[in-house]
């Protein structure tokens, strides 16, 4: 006998239209967004909120990638996120294995101390003369360093190192395995799940920063992306040469679809990255946030 199939409720058709319909309110912007980077000046004006171009042209992307500008603000995105991204997790991996450990002398004291910074920090005018004074002023460390290890992001980590059982490590301790061995063998190989997410959530933060930037640098070699991007947008930018008129073919590019053109870019590589570690995140989020 064939299985009967199940009866789909009328309530359970309004939830599938109605968060199909809350989905695509949330894409329709992005796609916005690439629709007008490949189209041209006329098209936008008489219908910036079109769904698909009537002729599609690439003038918007040749012209931003004709200009050192974006091209030299994207590599420094990438060492940002590559070299940033591998402290940070150097340091909240070490950091959370020693504090998830009871035997650690002062344990209570020094994560009390981690914690507080949650709630409470020195401001922005003592973080820059800070960040000044020791000499990261104006170079690309300045984007790295004052945010290396996130607190939040630590905390999840020694909860979910604390949830794993303790005769793994014991097996590997009579063995004779030092801290170190144990650590890179026999804890991070089962800590996948929280390993993938919390990079993937630094990785998206060195990514997207612009703030520390806009602080701590005066020379404009060492922008990232995100920075330019919010210049483009925010400043009237109609002397920069990402937002010249006219490219080498003549065409008219508009500056609306410089901006655009420039936000795709800025979101492709986070964009092609995340599909491969989503599933690790309900796992790694879940356990390490509720155990402590």
């Amino acid at each position: 006998m064939k299985p009967k199939k199940r009866r789909v409720s009328p309530f359970e058709w309004f939830n599938y239209a109605f968060f199909t319909l809350i989905a695509l309110l949330m894409v329709f912007p992005i796609w916005n967004v690439i629709v007008i980077s490949i189209s041209d000046y006329k098209e936008y004006v008489e219908n910036p909120l079109m769904l698909f171009p009537k002729e599609i042209t690439f003038a918007a992307y040749r012209q931003i990638f004709s200009t050192s500008e974006l091209l030299n603000s994207f590599g420094v995105s990438v060492f940002i996120t590559v070299a940033g991204t591998a402290l940070s997790m150097a340091a909240t991996v070490g950091a959370a294995y020693a504090l998830s450990k009871k035997q650690l002398p002062g344990r209570k004291i020094i994560f009390l101390f981690i914690v507080v910074t949650m709630f409470f920090n020195g401001g922005m005018i003592p973080t820059f003369l800070l960040v000044k004074n020791i000499g990261l002023y104006d170079t690309v460390w300045s984007m790295i360093l004052p945010t290396a290890v996130n607190t939040w992001y630590l905390i999840i980590m020694k909860n979910f190192f604390a949830s794993l059982p303790e005769a793994l490590e014991e097996s590997a301790r009579i063995d004779g395995a030092g801290v170190f061995r144990i650590l890179w063998s026999i804890v991070l190989p089962v800590s996948t799940p929280i390993i993938a997410t919390i990079t993937l959530f630094y990785g998206v933060e060195k990514w997207n920063e612009w703030w520390n930037a806009m602080l701590y640098l005066n020379d404009a070699m060492l922008f990232p992306l995100q920075l330019v991007l919010r210049n483009l947008i925010v400043k009237d930018a109609a002397t920069s040469s990402m937002l010249a008129s006219y490219i080498h073919s003549g065409t008219f590019v508009a500056k609306e679809s410089t901006k655009m053109a420039t936000a795709v870019v800025a979101i492709l590589p986070i964009a092609a990255v995340y599909p491969f570690l989503q599933k690790y995140f309900a796992q790694g989020i879940m356990v390490g946030s509720i155990k402590s």
